[in-house]
């Protein structure tokens, strides 16, 4: 199952970089997760400093 950001996101961009598919992006102040691309590896919510990624 694909991750999502919640409204707990502050923007700081510490997922994006981490992402090993580039299945999250950053459009109108908010980021993202493409769940067409995202291969559900966890790697996103482990960075996130604020716990805003889970599992969708």
């Amino acid at each position: 199952m694909a991750y999502k950001i919640t409204d707990q996101c502050v923007n700081c961009g510490s997922c994006e970089g981490e992402c090993p598919v580039g299945a999250i992006s950053e459009a109108n102040g908010a980021r993202t997760i493409d769940a067409g691309k995202c291969i559900s590896c966890g790697t996103c919510a482990g960075t996130c400093p604020t716990g805003a990624i889970v599992e969708g």
